[in-house]
């Protein structure tokens, strides 16, 4: 089957990666895809974001599977266009996915329904939403409604950091529309672990856990980013939160949707606080995150693609997933300056020496004289998969040792703490 994978990151490269070991997978695309995944997929230069040229590409090219991975053209309605056109698509139509695309939406949903998650309140008023910061003082969360690459969200340690984020967030626009709303929560504490599943809208099958790392510096020091590396499966997520969060939380938000009308299929993350009180939800993503696919894709012993059907046709309950009895770490090679300022265009370098490790391009391109150079502030995923997880930690890290360019930055503490 002629497959094309809509985005173009270091997730979409761990997605194409493990749908071309499907024998089902003849022709693999990507649109627009980088230069690692060019090595494996037929690249098409249109915008993953580009909903009507999208769906142009993939009748022109008759496409007979299309998965949309990114956050932007699910809310935008891609799926939605392509099952219109009649090509058959992977992901959550448009009204599931407001899931992940309003974050008071999925606070309103929470509420509703009783899915454990942190005390908040929704504004729309600059005036009223200071207030608010102050009357609660700190530490306190601060988020945009809407999408924001990952970067819209605000731990505040003080009440001047918590309205500093508020301005830039409603008055300096720092986010455009997406900050004209903003959820402010309650600052929960706890290990951080997130839980994407695969869905056919009403069963639920979790993936292994994993942990993501958001901040840019060492120690979780610094500005929030897109992830600096995820381990998988986390130390903190034992089976026997995992059937709470089942209970409690996974199977009741799929109930919920359904309740309200917008049946979800395709992967639901479930970004999980393991609070003294219990574990609540942190967000939802209403796709994979990044980079936590990767290494929990590089753990997959099923066939993706048949899952994706399954997910589709409703038959979920009737396949196996399998998991590799091992651990993996992705640790995310940036370039210097992100997440604020950073240059392009560097070229990169041993790449062909790294051994034991999957490189995941997120970031990276070729230059006229065929070099790969970093293109974007997360570049690479050096991947590693091990019998224990301080193995696979090890091993990623040694596996990136001959890799560099000008200013690249990465934290040498990825699932260490």
């Amino acid at each position: 089957m002629k497959v094309l994978v809509v985005g173009g990151g270091g997730r979409e490269h761990a997605i194409c990666w493990k749908l071309a070991q499907s024998p089902q997978v003849t022709e693999l695309y990507c649109a627009p895809g980088n230069a690692g995944i060019a090595q494996i997929a037929t690249c098409l230069p249109v915008a993953a974001t580009d909903v009507a040229g999208m769906v142009q590409c993939a009748k022109e090219n008759e496409m007979d599977f299309v998965m949309v991975a990114p956050d932007d053209p699910l809310a935008l309605g891609m799926v939605d266009a392509l099952e219109e056109a009649g090509i058959r698509a992977f992901g959550p139509h448009k009204n599931a996915a407001i899931i992940e695309a309003s974050k008071a939406f999925s606070k309103e949903l929470m509420k509703k329904y009783h899915i454990p998650t942190a005390k908040y309140a929704t504004f729309t008023d600059y005036d009223a939403a200071a207030a608010y910061i102050q009357e609660q003082g700190a530490p306190i969360v601060v988020k945009a409604d809407g999408l924001a690459l990952g970067k819209g969200v605000t731990v505040a340690a003080t009440v001047d950091e918590a309205l500093s984020a508020l301005k830039d967030m409603m008055v300096g626009g720092k986010f455009g529309s997406a900050g004209g709303t903003v959820v402010i929560e309650e600052c929960m504490t706890g290990p951080e672990v997130s839980v994407l599943a695969f869905t056919d809208g009403k069963t639920v099958k979790p993936m292994v856990s994993s942990q993501d790392h958001k901040r840019a510096y060492d120690g979780n020091q610094g500005p929030n980013t897109g992830g600096m590396g995820a381990i998988a499966p986390s130390p903190n997520y034992t089976p026997e939160i995992a059937e709470r969060c089942m209970k409690e939380i996974f199977q009741p938000t799929i109930d919920a949707l359904n309740a309200e009308g917008r049946t979800f299929k395709g992967v639901l993350y479930f970004g999980l606080m393991l609070t003294a009180d219990g574990p609540k939800v942190v967000e939802y993503n209403a796709r994979f995150g990044d980079p936590e696919t990767q290494p929990v894709l590089s753990l997959l012993d099923s066939d993706l693609f048949q899952i994706f059907n399954a997910c589709i046709d409703g038959t979920l309950d009737q396949v196996e997933i399998k998991w590799k009895d091992a651990a993996a770490c992705c640790l995310v090679l940036a370039s210097g300056g992100y997440p604020v300022q950073y240059q392009k265009g560097y070229p990169i370098t041993g790449l062909d020496q790294v051994e034991e490790a999957v490189v995941f391009h997120a970031g990276t391109k070729r230059n006229e004289q065929g070099q790969f150079v970093n293109n974007g502030g997360r570049v690479l995923g050096v991947t590693a998969v091990a019998p224990t997880l301080e193995e696979a930690i090890d091993q990623a890290y040694l596996s990136a040792k001959p890799i560099s360019w000008k200013d690249m930055h990465y934290r040498p503490d990825i699932g260490r703490v």
